[in-house]
């Protein structure tokens, strides 16, 4: 990580002081929500596990209205998890935002039928086991407050509607995903920490290719659903700010 962001003391007037974390932001859609967040004035921890790469992104969101902080991390590594939490803790004293973003595996062509599982157990490792294993370290900075927005980015090929050949693995995995998202925001109820999934639609990145919406629109409902007011829905799935079906 590079150094701390400056501290803004919360008073009567000024503005609620909050810390995010997004996985998977050196690039695509996870930089754009990073840098959504940061115009905000949020100081944004941009996770990557490349941490050459997070900081030269880090670097081109210098300048912002909320600093822009990169850490190493790796959502399949305990250890890393574990470190980044620490950090945290002893740094800010509290995180309010979740982004869990980190993905890919996005097998297209792949068959259910062909017994390769390789794919799909690497895709359950990031979005599933990714997402659990670090919400699960954040949540203790969360409870602190009583207060957090954890934002799982799944697609609209997991819900229950969607059927095709293609995607198994991916599909698979954010469904999966949809699943723990919502049992842990029955969990939370009444916590104030909330949990929802956001399908930022067919996004022209390097895992969606071209073609698709530009990044910043996909984005934004990630954006919305991290930065949603009390009292704010949860166990919910969205797409630009709008119900979608599970």
């Amino acid at each position: 990580m590079s150094r701390p962001a400056r501290r803004v003391p919360v008073t009567a007037t000024a503005p609620v002081y909050r810390v995010a974390l997004v996985s998977g932001a050196n690039r695509g859609l996870g930089f754009e929500v990073a840098r959504q967040l940061s115009e905000r004035g949020m100081t944004v921890l941009l996770g990557a596990r490349d941490l050459d790469k997070g900081l030269r992104a880090a670097r081109q969101l210098a300048g912002a209205p909320g600093e822009v902080i990169a850490a190493q991390l790796d959502v399949t590594r305990q250890d890393q998890v574990d470190t980044l939490a620490r950090w945290i803790e002893i740094t800010y004293g509290r995180l309010d935002v979740l982004v869990n973003n980190a993905g890919g595996y996005y097998d297209h062509d792949a068959s259910a039928s062909d017994g390769d599982i390789g794919a799909a157990r690497a895709a359950l490792e990031t979005h599933l086991f990714g997402s659990w294993r670090l919400t699960t370290a954040m949540l203790p900075l969360m409870r602190r407050h009583a207060y957090g927005r954890i934002v799982n980015v799944s697609s609209g090929c997991a819900a229950n509607s969607s059927s095709s050949p293609h995607c198994v693995a991916y599909r698979t995995s954010k469904s999966a995903l949809n699943a723990y998202t919502r049992t842990l925001a029955e969990e939370l109820d009444g916590s104030g920490i909330v949990v929802n999934a956001v399908c930022p639609g067919w996004v022209a990145t390097a895992l969606g290719g071209p073609g698709g919406r530009p990044v910043e629109h996909g984005a934004a409902g990630i954006v919305w659903a991290a930065c949603l007011p009390a009292p704010a829905p949860t166990g919910q799935f969205f797409r630009d700010g709008q119900h979608i079906a599970w």
